[in-house]
């Protein structure tokens, strides 16, 4: 299947592996690339700019295939080593980037002088069309399904795709409710030149986390996710759990005198205890709608045939035969 997107990114099928927090290492990334998609690496995971160039170097040795990394900016005190970041990007020979949080106009320049194309996470049309003007190659349009933070505009993809497709000419990839064939069509039927998954890649047989993890996500219905940190607008949508109820029971006791510092033990270094010790109730932890539409634990390559699989079939019989003689 040829579009903008596997044509930008010199990949085989156009299913791109969002970047995800303790998700996104180089056996992940190296099993979504070796099957047709792009795998990507979680910059911000690597806690210095060496420990993600060896990441890379880890991913290289299991993939002869496109990948990239995920870069968040995120507003800090501390703020990360950026430029070390992205020099090791660039050293390691990476592709493809993948941008999310604040505007990445500061990197751009130098990505774009090593050749690398930049994909930015975008939850608006109207940011959207900002990545677009500063030069952006594509962008990643997520809807309110997405796990993780879907903006506060709260517009699902059946509206949010096709505004998009109306306003955009660079490629973009619809996340947020992506989970097999019949997302792939209808994400292509609505405008978007590909898909980009998640929560669906957590449930692989390759995804290096806990197994408790995997089975919370193939439990999981679509009525099971919990919209936390409203308050803050900083909008996060998570997987149902203690952590999760403690949360909203305090932005709703504490209203709008709540800070982060009261909800720091539900949000801040949660993730290798839940993702690599498998401690459920450690803390909230990302996941989207789609979880009501995974129900096993495939290898990532079962995965993404399957989808390929199923999109040709609906296309080919179901959508044909719709168009008559």
């Amino acid at each position: 299947m040829k579009t903008r997107i596997t044509e930008l990114l010199g990949i085989q099928h156009p299913i791109v592996q969002g970047g995800m927090h303790y998700v996104g290492f180089a056996e992940l990334a190296a099993a979504v690339s070796n099957a047709g998609g792009l795998g990507i690496i979680t910059g911000l995971t690597q806690r210095t700019p060496e420990l993600l160039a060896n990441e890379i170097r880890r991913c290289r040795e299991m993939t002869a295939k496109p990948f990239g990394v995920n870069i968040t900016f995120l507003p800090s005190i501390a703020s990360p080593d950026y430029p070390g970041y992205v020099r090791a990007i660039v050293e390691g020979g990476v592709k493809v980037v993948e941008t999310a949080g604040n505007n990445p106009q500061q990197v751009l320049p130098h990505l774009h002088a090593a050749g690398i194309k930049v994909i930015h996470k975008c939850t608006s049309v109207r940011h959207a069309l900002k990545a677009q003007s500063i030069g952006c190659d594509a962008v990643s349009v997520d809807g309110f399904e997405c796990g993780g933070h879907p903006g506060e505009d709260d517009v699902p993809n059946f509206i949010l795709l096709p505004r998009a497709a109306d306003d955009l000419t660079i490629p973009f990839v619809a996340s947020g409710g992506m989970a097999d064939g019949r997302s792939l069509v209808a994400a292509l039927a609505l405008g978007a030149d590909g898909i980009n998954m998640g929560t669906r890649f957590i449930a692989t047989k390759e995804a290096p986390v806990h197994e408790n993890v995997k089975q919370a996500i193939v439990a999981a219905t679509e009525l099971d996710t919990r919209l936390v940190m409203r308050s803050l607008r900083n909008t996060e949508r998570v997987l149902k759990n203690a952590a999760a109820d403690r949360l909203l029971e305090k932005e709703r006791t504490l209203g709008a005198n709540l800070k982060f510092e009261d909800i720091r033990e539900e949000v801040a270094g949660v993730y290798p205890k839940i993702m690599q010790e498998g401690t459920m109730d450690a803390g909230v932890w990302s996941c989207g709608m789609v979880a009501g539409l995974i129900h096993d634990v495939p290898t990532v390559k079962e995965l993404i045939d399957r989808i390929m699989s199923e999109a040709d079939a609906i296309i080919r019989t179901r959508l044909a035969g719709f168009a008559g003689a």
